[in-house]
């Protein structure tokens, strides 16, 4: 009996390893079919002064994306050894393993990247889960803050957002009542999820035709990668065999690997000359990619609720917070306001009656109002964050090879975000609501309130964000502006006890440290949340709230999946308070906000410099 089992053991070892073996030599033969396609690779875009782009960008991409091929091919075996699930009933369900088909689809697809230009970005590229689903490569995230994109170097304007728990996003809506709108996905909640009844699914239809990132220059473009994929047998088993009926045209290559935006292109956004019928059924195989990776991102794999905080909701004798992370949640839910935006579900009625003092000063016995907190109110704010001129955005100004313009305002742009959005701006999508568009004067440079659950997530091998170390260097809210947590609180803490509202970043007055006892004018000073600013924090306690945060991490009570993928180094050394100080920049005296973008109707309330 126990040499059968031996040998069944081994067979099926000798099996999981040869398909792993398999499918990396394949994924390593697409990859290097992607820029062979062309007789020669277009030359790097460089726009950048110097120091805008990191010295170890080329370095640090390409290992990267061996960690992307890495997890692939773990996915692709995963995915083979699955038991195929069984289509039976009415309504049809993929009986017994059609979730964990659909999640695993899912993640095939975000880390797949042949599905841009030059194959060489996947949906994780920007989003690793060693970073909490965030941006994985430190020296950018110290730096030019956006990621580059497929062609070499555009790169996005803003700080890649989280992926987990962002499924629980509801649609956009405007709330008559709050005067608010809420849901949405991305920082300016430009995926509202209208068609697809879910915010997230739609965020993933983006990256892959954004000019800055996968750069694939029509959707269609999704269908026929997916047509060779390596797990396409996966797609018809969960989606149906539609994808293999489209006829597309013999230059559909040609299209897909040169990036969006491109002038041959013209305006035309479905350059693939497709019948109607088979644009309907590429239409379909590109909402079903956003909803697979919907489910992925769903899934414990990446929205877990394993962080020590959830252990403690659980039961608090057997997983108690340390006596600092205990004074941090205190302040969070009290001193320190945070808990207006970010919920964290708890009860406000200590019991058993009568209270002790007034909640949320009083000790908090009662039941949690929770057990699966999302620290997100799902709205959004404008927190007076300066303009960071080390973002890459400002600097693409000129056509590239492929005679296209990222940014033809250069330092005029601003970045308005939901008010944006609302005037179907530049940057940004149309929205799908004329309604809406009267409000944006009264959303101007709010972004989404992000949810602060694995905000500290990290490498194990850099057990923090903060400085000395070893840490991990990571990028904090939409601009990228600030580099650590302790600067991220003591800037809610401190941002108008320290104001300097005429000047902009790296000009901080002499006897003065920038992010520390200096905060540069607002970018948009419009609609500027004044809850914070003043809280009155010593720095001690300031430091408790970070210790707090960080019991936000997933993985305390089971391993988080893929940790241990990354392969860098560690950075050390400084202070968190002054962490990235040694690579800030002057801004350039600045011209006025473009008309394209603060001079759209309805007019923001007062003019944006």
């Amino acid at each position: 009996m126990k040499r059968r089992r031996l040998a069944a053991f081994i067979t099926v070892s000798f099996t999981v390893v040869a398909i792993l073996l398999t499918s990396q030599s394949i994924i390593s033969a697409q990859k290097e079919g992607g820029k062979g396609d062309r007789d020669t690779p277009p030359p790097f875009y460089n726009p950048y002064p110097a120091g805008i782009l990191p010295g170890d960008l080329n370095s640090e991409i390409a290992r990267v994306l061996r960690e992307i091929d890495l997890i692939e091919g773990e996915t692709l075996v995963q995915l083979q050894t699955l038991p195929s699930p069984t289509l039976t009933g009415q309504p049809p369900i993929l009986a017994h393993t059609g979730q964990r088909l659909n999640v695993l689809l899912g993640e095939a697809m975000n880390f797949d990247r042949n599905i841009s230009p030059f194959k060489d970005r996947a949906c994780a590229f920007c989003h690793m889960p060693y970073a909490g689903y965030s941006g994985p490569i430190p020296s950018v995230n110290l730096t030019m803050i956006g990621y580059p994109g497929s062609f070499q170097f555009r790169a996005g304007k803003r700080n890649a957002q989280r992926y987990p728990y962002s499924p629980s996003f509801p649609v956009l809506n405007f709330n008559e009542t709050q005067q608010a709108f809420f849901g949405g996905a991305f920082w300016d909640s430009r995926a509202t999820g209208y068609l697809l009844g879910s915010p997230d699914a739609n965020q993933a239809q983006g990256p892959p035709v954004d000019t800055q990132e996968h750069m694939l220059p029509d959707t269609a473009c999704i269908a026929f990668r997916l047509q060779s994929a390596l797990y396409k047998r996966f797609f018809i088993e969960v989606w149906g065999d539609d994808i293999d009926t489209i006829k597309f045209p013999h230059n559909t290559e040609e299209i897909c690997e040169t990036p969006g935006g491109a002038s041959v292109f013209g305006t035309d956004t479905m350059p693939i000359k497709l019948s109607p019928a088979d644009r309907a059924i590429s239409n379909h195989v590109y909402d079903h990619w956003g909803q697979s990776i919907d489910q992925y991102e769903t899934s414990p794999d990446v929205s877990a609720f394993s962080s020590k905080f959830d252990a403690f909701l659980h039961s608090p004798t057997a997983n108690p917070l340390s006596a600092d992370e205990m004074a941090g949640y205190n302040l969070f839910r009290g001193k320190a306001n945070c808990n207006s935006c970010h919920l964290d579900g708890r009860s406000t009625a200590p019991t058993p009656p009568p209270p002790q003092g007034n909640a949320p000063n009083s000790t908090d016995t009662g039941a949690a109002a929770s057990t699966a907190p999302l620290f997100t109110c799902f709205g959004s704010a404008n927190l007076g964050l300066p303009l960071n001129p080390r973002d890459a955005i400002y600097y693409q100004n000129t056509p590239d090879f492929f005679g296209f313009t990222a940014n033809p305002f250069g330092f005029a742009f601003r970045d308005l975000g939901l008010g944006t959005f609302l005037r179907s701006g530049p940057g940004s999508w149309a929205s799908p609501n004329d309604d809406w568009t009267q409000f944006a004067p009264l959303n101007d440079g709010r972004m989404q309130t992000s949810t602060a659950r694995n905000v500290a997530m990290v490498p194990p091998q850099c057990p923090t964000t903060e400085a000395p170390g070893p840490y991990f260097q990571k990028e904090f809210f939409h601009n990228g502006y600030i580099k650590s947590l302790k600067q991220l609180v003591h800037f809610y803490n401190t941002r108008d006890a320290f104001p300097f509202p005429t000047i902009t970043s790296g000009h901080c007055p002499a006897g003065t440290t920038e992010k520390v006892d200096c905060w540069p004018m607002a970018e948009v000073k419009n609609n500027e949340d004044m809850t914070i600013g003043m809280l009155g924090l010593t720095d001690t306690e300031e430091n408790q709230i970070v210790a707090f945060l960080q019991t936000l991490t997933d993985g305390f009570t089971t391993p988080f999946p893929d940790i241990n993928t990354f392969t860098g180094v560690c950075m050390t050394g400084g202070t968190a308070a002054t962490q990235g100080n040694d690579f800030l920049i002057p801004t350039p005296p600045l011209p006025p906000c473009a008309t394209a973008i603060c001079g759209v109707p309805p007019l923001p309330t007062m003019p944006i410099p």
